[in-house]
């Protein structure tokens, strides 16, 4: 069975600007492509799971969304394989069902069927409790991560309830992974 990182993209991998939606509003987290890097070295299948919510409200299309993750991709210089699979969630977090919108475990359960994946081995990496929420409605580990911000109070409530660890960030969270 193959272990496997769930990663969220915004303040996860890159900067967290609010509705990133153009190639140059991109920028990576300081060590988050060493970070991946090193995950991939350790044998880790990386998953980009990433709601985008500018989608569902008309902010920006899904090829914007599309154009910065491949400049995302660009910047990280991993190659445009890095990641097995990317799910971008389109949806409005409050008109529209939420089919794969974190914290639904959809996506997550998928890979795991598609892929053979050891949930005991899987891990949700992000910064926000949608993200968190994700992992544990999947059945796998969520992961926090500050990077750079503090935890809102609704935030440090859901952490203590789940008993989940909390990073400085990606690179923080992957150099604890043997």
């Amino acid at each position: 069975m193959n272990k496997a990182l769930f990663l969220d993209r915004d303040g996860t991998i890159i900067v967290d600007n609010g509705y990133a939606h153009k190639p140059e509003d991109i920028q990576l987290i300081p060590g988050a492509a060493n970070a991946l890097r090193r995950a991939h070295e350790l044998g880790y299948l990386l998953f980009l799971f990433t709601n985008q919510s500018g989608v569902g409200r008309g902010m920006f299309t899904l090829e914007d969304v599309h154009r910065c993750n491949a400049h995302m991709l660009e910047l990280l210089g991993l190659g445009d394989e890095l990641f097995v699979d990317i799910c971008i969630a389109p949806e409005h977090p409050e008109n529209d069902p939420p089919r794969y919108r974190k914290p639904s475990p959809r996506y997550i359960l998928e890979m795991i069927d598609r892929h053979g994946l050891d949930p005991t081995q899987c891990a949700m990496v992000g910064d926000r409790t949608s993200d968190w929420g994700a992992g544990v409605n999947a059945g796998i580990r969520p992961v926090a991560l500050r990077t750079g911000k503090d935890l809102s109070d609704k935030a440090q409530a859901f952490i203590a309830e789940h008993q989940i660890a909390v990073f400085d960030d990606l690179a923080a969270f992957v150099a604890t992974l043997g």
